[in-house]
């Protein structure tokens, strides 16, 4: 590899701000805060959403209730058809 011109590869603290939850790896990332953990100077990236915190991964995502959309939607759409059914029978 030419010297250089490739990125720093260093080891990275990355905090999620919703749990405090802090995990340490490898990365290119370049920032201008550091953290001190386990006796160490790290640079520190501040995650707005990591899986610890997204609702996907923690089983706490909200399901949008269908039936009562779907119910709705037939509701407010059944007396148009009923009425172009009607209007073709009576020609």
């Amino acid at each position: 590899m030419k010297d250089s011109i490739h990125p720093e590869y260093r080891d990275v603290v990355f905090v999620d701000l919703q749990t405090g939850n802090k995990f340490i790896t490898r990365s290119t990332l370049n920032s201008r805060e550091t953290i001190e953990l386990e006796g160490k100077t790290y640079p520190l990236f501040k995650c707005d959403v990591t899986s610890e915190s997204h609702p996907f991964y923690t089983g706490a995502q909200t399901r949008i209730v269908e039936t009562g959309r779907v119910e709705k939607f037939r509701a407010r759409f059944a007396r148009t058809s009923g009425t172009k059914k009607a209007a073709a029978a009576a020609e």
